[in-house]
């Protein structure tokens, strides 16, 4: 098997060390990547299907093949429905429009799930549902925007993440601090042989605010879910450092990221201050 990907790294959305990760299980497993490449042409011949291929530079190359399998994405089903006569504004391209409470330009009219939506996501359609029936039917003032969204890709090993990247901090000029904790340094990862992978927390700098995460494991999308509910209920790493997660366990890592942020706070006169309590300790034993 190969893939071709236009991008410089598999799985685009997510940040660079979560998808070499899954490239290098891709290649283990025997398949070949082809990455920042486009098909140019596709031509049949005696030997099968030959794609030529446009890269980085202007080069091309051939490559032949049995069959083919294109990803063209999706599109928001929104044809034939007659919305212009109900007055609700679309494009074939991002589906309907709709304002942070999901009301179209028909007052009268709400739209939730992938027909409107930037993430298409089983379980944030059924969240933009709840919001709906809500602010629709219970005159709720809910808001699309305060929603923390959580995804999984459902790879070996998953990838899940919620929250901001570090480059989504950097664009709003948010400082962070990032704390990385490998599955290598983790026992029941090791005991299971999944060493492969990462729990990496951002956080707003100077403060134990989570400002997002993402999670590489064989069972990432079970773990993300304790870093959404303190995001969504304002919690930050302290409140997780006082959870006794139970041993062992892989979900350990977020406790562990934890013990790495205290580290942090204690600065050389905190440490002075330790030192010289210890000595006096000694002391008066």
């Amino acid at each position: 098997m190969t893939i071709i990907h236009s991008g410089d790294h598999l799985l685009g959305r997510e940040d660079s060390d979560a998808a070499k990760i899954v490239e290098d299980a891709f290649i283990r497993e025997g398949v070949q990547l082809i990455l920042s490449s486009r098909p140019k042409r596709i031509s049949r011949t005696d030997e099968g299907k030959k794609i030529i291929l446009y890269g980085k530079g202007g080069m091309e190359e051939g490559l032949t093949v049995d069959e083919i399998l294109l990803g063209v994405g999706r599109a928001p089903n929104v044809e034939g429905l007659d919305l212009e006569t109900a007055g609700v504004r679309y494009d074939s391209k991002n589906g309907v429009t709709v304002n942070d409470r999901l009301r179209t330009t028909n007052p009268r009219i709400y739209a939730a799930g992938d027909v409107c939506l930037q993430y298409k996501f089983t379980h944030t359609a059924d969240a933009t549902a709840r919001i709906v029936i809500q602010n629709a039917l219970f005159l709720g003032r809910r808001k699309l925007s305060t929603l923390t969204i959580p995804w999984t890709t459902y790879t070996d090993p998953e990838v899940a993440h919620v929250g901001m990247y570090e480059s989504d901090a950097s664009q709003r000029g948010i400082e962070v601090d990032t704390f990385v904790r490998p599955f290598s340094e983790v026992d029941r990862a090791v005991l299971d042989g999944e060493e492969e992978g990462f729990v990496k927390i951002h956080m707003k700098r100077g403060s134990d605010k989570i400002l997002g995460a993402t999670i590489v494991a064989r069972h990432a999308g079970e773990m993300i879910s304790e870093i959404s509910l303190a995001m969504v209920n304002g919690l930050g790493l302290k409140a997780i450092a006082n959870v006794i997660h139970p041993y062992p366990t892989q979900a350990e890592a977020i406790k562990q990221i934890t013990d790495i942020y205290n580290r942090t706070r204690l600065t050389p006169f905190i440490k002075r201050i330790f030192s010289l309590w210890l000595k006096l300790g000694r002391k008066g034993n």
